[in-house]
């Protein structure tokens, strides 16, 4: 082994003051990290606070109420028995998606199925119509879900069975797709 060129240094050897110096100093820093941590139960976000642009809200889905659906009623009113909303042609607004039918008394009346946007001043207006009420069918479980409506359809095996007793039941799934939307079966029509 040959001796080092370089003179001896006295500070590369440690010593148990060392060693109590740098303990001292790293409790230190924790201890001085631990007191200047905010209270959790008293943090709150202030990004509300902060000078300059809001986030954008997101805008609220179109008042079915508000629009004139494509029902005849006669002298019966209409009403609305599903409602679902969310964005269907991914321009991040909601559309609403409503199932009507006219308030008979009595047996299973058509449901039609409309679409509502809202136009450019906020107003919602009829874009699309499913399902129309002369189909004959009922919709129910109406949802939008992934950009897609989806019901479950009662109908009819023909024309002599009753209106009070569907037979048929289908899952229908609505998408829009090239500016229209585009209806494919989930599950076809069975016997109920």
């Amino acid at each position: 082994m040959q001796p080092a060129d370089a003179p001896d240094l006295a500070h590369t050897r440690t010593r148990p003051a060392h060693w109590l110096a740098t303990a001292a100093a790293t409790a230190a820093v924790v201890a001085l990290a631990a007191l200047l941590q905010p209270d959790p139960a008293t943090a709150k976000d202030t990004a509300a606070e902060r000078p300059g642009p809001s986030p954008a809200a997101t805008p609220a889905a179109p008042d079915p109420s508000a629009v004139t659906l494509p029902l005849n009623c006669g002298n019966i009113k209409s009403t609305l028995v599903g409602r679902a909303t969310g964005d269907l042609d991914g321009d991040r607004r909601p559309e609403t998606v409503v199932a009507a039918r006219c308030a008979a008394g009595s047996g299973t009346p058509p449901t039609g199925v409309y679409v509502l946007t809202a136009d450019r001043t906020g107003a919602p207006r009829l874009v699309a119509t499913l399902l129309a009420p002369e189909s004959r069918q009922t919709a129910q479980s109406l949802a939008v879900r992934d950009g897609a409506v989806t019901a479950t359809l009662l109908g009819y095996s023909s024309p002599d069975v009753p209106s009070c007793c569907p037979d048929l039941t289908e899952r229908a799934r609505w998408t829009w797709q090239d500016g229209s939307f585009l209806r494919t079966l989930q599950r076809p029509p069975q016997a109920l």
